[in-house]
């Protein structure tokens, strides 16, 4: 006999000035065959019309703060709606999760579904869609939809978007690929001064039996690699170009953000780490460059971006942000070091080449990282690009590695 949970589409919206519209949707969905429960995430007065998961409920041991601005209350909500949507899907109860917000409810709710793991069904219609949306996105894979009107009230527009919404959910929740699918699954970070040698790298995995995602390393793309990771969907991680955390030390535009690293070593997958690109910060055009760089050794990418030349100094706070974090992994590890240069533009006659930088980066990871049993760091003399670089850093993998399987 079959005792799982049968799982079920959350339906969220602030049912205390979105119920009407929230509870079409859920009709929507039942009418479609989907299994939907509403779920009340209001912090004002009570909901218009009882919920399945009332707001309690969401909150559990959390309480909303008395006499609390708005702000806060929805801060404090949406941190309880975390916690209530990771409890319920790791207990594999979630089909998919459909919102309906404004301003305020797609902040709340989008918190939330940013925590749920990549593949899992999330929709929501916002009034902020066809803005800027990448707070609330960032590197998942949120589908959001515009309401073209207010959601405020039942109307011929938003009973078309609302509806559109529900049976777009319900495809994605009917015909979601089955984890059958997945074969072993590599992540790589590349960026175009890494290109030849990441793409060697991945095509010689590739005819192993690997399927390689790569991401390009521009702060969001490490994020979304890590989110992959968290999810199970990524085994082993081959960080080639770890340029995110020269932008995170220095101040560029693609910072790797605080935790970069952290979803690889807690969940303890094999790791084979470079220094790909941390010659340089990213800025935007030159006229963005902040002053206190402009007399820095710059290169114009192109008219959005303008990259400038890493110093000994900074390399040698970027080594040790690298460090700290890797010392904690106790999965199998290799750092390798190309001492040829770390890009296409550090390399003899071109813009970036400067040895002297290079080696307080080597000799601080050396220095730095705690070499044990698992965690090894290796020194080649050749640059980043060449054949023989792609080849040690797959020789590597398959040393901690090659076992890596579902």
């Amino acid at each position: 006999m079959n005792n799982a949970p049968e799982k079920v589409v959350y339906a969220i919206a602030t049912m205390d000035t979105k119920a009407e519209e929230n509870i079409f949707v859920a009709d929507c969905l039942r009418n479609a065959g989907i299994e939907v429960q509403t779920v009340d995430v209001g912090t004002d007065t009570p909901p218009i019309t009882a919920p399945d998961v009332t707001r309690e409920t969401v909150l559990g041991e959390h309480t909303l703060p008395e006499n609390a601005g708005r702000s806060e209350a929805i801060s404090e909500m949406s941190r309880s709606l975390v916690d209530f949507l990771t409890k319920q899907n790791e207990n594999e109860a979630i089909a998919g999760v459909i919102g309906i917000g404004g301003s305020g409810g797609t902040a709340l709710i989008t918190a939330a579904m940013r925590s749920l793991p990549v593949g899992l069904p999330k929709l929501i219609v916002s009034t902020v869609a066809s803005g800027n949306t990448a707070a609330y996105v960032d590197c998942t894979d949120i589908t959001m939809m515009h309401s073209v009107v207010d959601v405020a009230g039942l109307n011929g527009v938003s009973r078309a978007v609302l509806s559109n919404a529900a049976h777009a959910m319900a495809g994605m929740v009917r015909h979601r690929l089955p984890t059958e699918y997945r074969t072993k699954s590599l992540g790589m970070t590349m960026f175009g001064v890494t290109t030849p040698c990441v793409t060697a790298v991945r095509e010689s995995l590739e005819r192993k039996g690997f399927e390689c995602f790569v991401f390009h390393a521009t702060g969001v793309g490490g994020r979304a690699m890590e989110g992959l990771v968290r999810s199970g969907l990524i085994q082993g991680v081959l960080d080639i170009t770890t340029t995110e955390v020269a932008d995170e030390v220095v101040g560029g535009l693609f910072p790797a953000g605080p935790s970069r690293f952290d979803a690889t070593v807690n969940m303890q997958i094999p790791l084979v780490l470079s220094v790909g690109a941390v010659d340089m910060v990213n800025f935007g055009g030159l006229e963005t460059v902040p002053s206190k760089f402009r007399d820095r050794n710059l290169h114009v990418h192109n008219d959005q971006i303008t990259l400038m030349r890493t110093t000994a100094d900074e390399n040698v706070a970027i080594a040790k942000w690298i460090a700290k974090k890797l010392n904690r992994s106790s999965a199998p590890l290799r750092v390798v070091l190309p001492e040829g240069g770390v890009s296409m533009l550090d390399a003899p006659d071109a813009a970036f080449y400067d040895p002297d930088a290079d080696s307080a980066l080597f000799e601080t990871l050396e220095s730095e990282i705690n070499v044990s049993k698992d965690r090894h760091v290796i020194r080649s003399p050749h640059h980043i690009n060449a054949p023989e670089f792609s080849q040690l850093l797959v020789e590597q993998f398959e040393t901690i590695g090659g076992h890596v399987d579902l």
